[in-house]
């Protein structure tokens, strides 16, 4: 190898590694001075391919452009070797115009399909609270959980049988009825279309468009009915409204590239199908036709003079931002204009401005002369943007005193070209009922404004606390009585997302009056004083566990509205053949709740305070009462060492019977009710007393009704004596 072989290999080397470290303006260098040395030879087209590569990534796309159409004259270049000056190009407009998803924001906003974000059709209601509509779930390819939060869906058999949510279907139908009859009319299009009836589709299509003019997707759609017709005048026009109408829809523009690309008009198709790759960089379909059309433009076959401007195929602003594109078609490149290092941004404006023929500055409106048939029309500038969201619902309130919860929705225009036919019937404009009423979004069980609205898989929305006390009861759907045991089993009631929106943001008054009653009945529940639950079964004590079986629907209520409040805690007294349950109790605290498929649960829970009930009532089902806490009373002097040794001695007595059980019998006791506990250091630290009197307590034979008088005594020592006596009583009548 020769040392000018060596320098070259090492130079290119030194390309490469700027290459991979995203030099690229370096790497271009490079590759310039190695094609400069190799003027007196044959040109090394795939040197020159690299550079071209190099100069696009460095932002250079004039050069690069030269670059390529240079090794297209020489038929040096193929469509696939132009991924990188596409890539580049569409990078430099989603950059500059700071597009946004590439399906924009849905016109629709909270009443959006969380799949298509068009709006709702037959709306379905997932168990993790997403709604979809019912055809975008039977489409959707990974069934078997949802496109949002990718939470695995149960409902239905393999198939998934999903039900329609009844509230948001009915809504829908009152609200928006001639958007529901237009939605209708296109699913009967498209089914059409796909049996090959293209004329029964188009007639569906226009009679949707005839009902409601703005919905982009009806024109997008068309369009597709006209291409494939081959009537690509018409198939252009209504992908261009459908572009104007929603001006982020991927869609509408790919459509509106094929239909430029069958008139012929390369150009103005490439503009379109780079600006679908701006934005969605994964459309393939938009590249590899892009690939073609550039390639079609740098062949000498098709430059008479040279390139286009590829200026031209560079979105203006006014375009996206606006929301309208004032020049139609992409301004007509006079096809033969060279890329001779022309400034790509400083030529944007003058796309604009050379078309532009007078300026009002009273009305605010700017004249345009379309390139393709030199017709004047006019924008008016403070009219250009349309909303994101087509339907605006504020609140107006109605002198009459019975029109205080309706809503007045006052829908928002969208503007459209002069040039574009659009039928008077529809107006352009989505037309609603004239009245939104808060009734329509009241629960089937409390007949008020749902609170936390949660939809069942059969389709019915209910309040949560509503739904959990059904089916506390039965665990089948209040309405259809449709089995919930699988739903109920999973115990994963999550909130309906859509019904929370829609409350939230068109009934905000009514939510909070709602809230307010909800937060005043948790007050309520929460006050351990008054109206505290009561579970009446077993005898309880200060710190000694007390584990519970609930199955009883009024005490499945009771357990959950604890765990609601926060609290956790309510009393525990043995049942009294007058009164309902006895005048002492103590209150448990909740440690922890293990629920069962079929709606019981175990309760772990453990004693903390005594109490006396002052007055005995009755609440939901379960039994309430008002209290007041007892505690042990205090003593000092002689009378507290005379207690201590009392103490211990009991204590000893105690731990001695306690060890003399048959060793079968202490285990159970160990397992159930722990380990004796220790004596305190203190005997009045604790209102309660030592902990160990207590669980002796719970330990020993005796019937609830000779514990109780333990639970009332407010005097350790008096305690401590009766644990004594009793321990001496079973030590005489244990059989020798």
């Amino acid at each position: 190898m020769s040392q000018q072989e060596a320098d070259t290999s090492l130079m290119l080397e030194f390309a490469l590694q700027a290459f991979q470290a995203q030099n690229f303006q370096l790497a271009s260098d490079i590759y310039g001075r190695q094609l400069q040395e190799q003027r007196a030879g044959g040109v090394d087209w795939a040197l020159l391919l690299r550079r071209a590569e190099c100069l696009a990534y460095s932002g250079n796309l004039q050069g690069a452009c030269d670059l390529y159409q240079r090794a297209a004259v020489h038929r040096k270049v193929g469509a696939d070797q132009l991924k990188t000056l596409i890539s580049c190009l569409a990078d430099g407009i989603r950059t500059r115009e700071g597009l946004p998803h590439a399906q924009g924001e849905s016109k629709w906003g909270i009443l959006s399909c969380k799949g298509c974000r068009d709006f709702l059709w037959e709306p379905v209601t997932l168990v993790c609270g997403h709604t979809y509509c019912k055809k975008c779930l039977e489409d959707y390819k990974g069934k078997d959980q949802c496109e949002l939060c990718r939470v695995t869906l149960d409902q239905g058999d393999a198939g998934h049988q999903f039900k329609v949510n009844v509230v948001l279907s009915n809504i829908l139908c009152k609200w928006f009825p001639k958007e529901v009859q237009a939605r209708k009319l296109r699913q009967e299009g498209n089914a059409l279309f796909k049996e090959g009836k293209l004329q029964e589709a188009l007639g569906k299509y226009n009679q949707a468009i005839d009902i409601v003019s703005c919905d982009h997707l009806l024109y997008s759609n068309r369009s597709m009915i006209h291409f494939s017709l081959k009537a690509y005048e018409c198939a252009l026009q209504d992908a261009e409204t459908a572009c104007r109408l929603q001006p982020c829809w991927v869609k509408s523009h790919l459509m509106k590239a094929k239909a430029l690309t069958s008139l012929g008009k390369t150009d103005y198709a490439l503009r379109e199908f780079l600006f679908c790759i701006a934005l969605d960089t994964d459309n393939k379909t938009a590249k590899l036709e892009a690939q073609k059309l550039l390639l079609t433009l740098l062949n000498p076959e098709n430059c008479q003079e040279g390139l286009p401007d590829l200026l031209q195929v560079i979105p203006h602003p006014f375009r996206v931002k606006g929301n309208v594109d004032p020049l139609s078609l992409a301004m007509p490149c006079s096809n033969l204009q060279r890329l001779n290092k022309v400034n790509l941004e400083k030529e944007i404006l003058p796309m604009v401005s050379e078309h532009k023929v007078s300026s009002d500055c009273n009305t605010g409106k700017e004249s345009f002369r379309s390139p393709g048939n030199n017709s004047i029309w006019q924008v008016s500038v403070a009219e250009t943007t349309i909303p994101s969201k087509c339907i605006s619902l504020k609140r107006k309130l109605s002198s009459d005193e019975t029109e205080k919860s309706k809503l007045t929705v006052v829908p928002s225009k969208i503007q459209r070209r002069a040039d574009v036919p659009v039928t008077d019937k529809a107006d352009n404009v989505i037309s609603v009922s004239p009245y939104v009423d808060s009734s329509d979004l009241d629960c089937s069980l409390c007949m008020r404004l749902m609170y936390e609205p949660v939809t069942t898989p059969c389709g019915h929305t209910y309040c949560l606390k509503c739904l959990e006390r059904c089916l506390d009861h039965n665990p089948k759907c209040p309405l259809c009585k449709e089995d919930l045991c699988e739903y109920l089993a999973k115990r994963t009631f999550c909130k309906t997302e859509m019904m929370e929106e829609l409350i939230g943001n068109y009934f905000p008054e009514e939510l909070n009056e709602r809230k307010c009653v909800y937060e005043e009945e948790i007050a309520e529940l929460s006050n351990l004083n008054h109206n505290v639950p009561i579970f009446v079964c077993t005898m309880a004590y200060p710190t000694v566990p007390c584990p519970l079986h609930i199955f009883e629907p009024c005490y499945r209520l009771m357990i959950r509205r604890c765990m609601e409040t926060g609290t956790k805690q309510f009393g525990m007294c043995i049942g009294d053949t007058v009164k309902g349950f006895a005048d002492y109790g103590c209150m448990l605290e909740i440690r922890n709740v293990e629920f069962f498929a079929d709606g019981r649960s175990v309760v772990d829970s453990i004693g903390r305070r005594r109490f006396k009930v002052i007055q005995h009532s009755q609440r939901d089902g379960y039994n309430t009462a008002d209290i007041e806490y007892i505690e042990d009373e205090k003593v000092q002097g002689e009378d507290y060492k005379e207690l201590i040794r009392l103490h211990d001695a009991v204590y000893d007595q105690a731990y001695n019977w306690f060890n003399s059980l048959k060793p079968q019998l202490r285990s159970r006791i160990l397992s159930h009710f722990g380990p004796m506990p220790d004596k305190d250091s203190d005997l009045q630290i604790n209102p309660n007393g030592p902990a160990w009197c207590w669980w002796i307590l719970a330990v020993l034979p005796l019937e609830s009704r000779a514990q109780l008088p333990f639970l009332a005594m407010t005097s350790l020592k008096d305690r401590l004596t009766s644990i004594k006596r009793v321990l001496l009583f079973m030590r005489r009548s244990r059989p020798r």
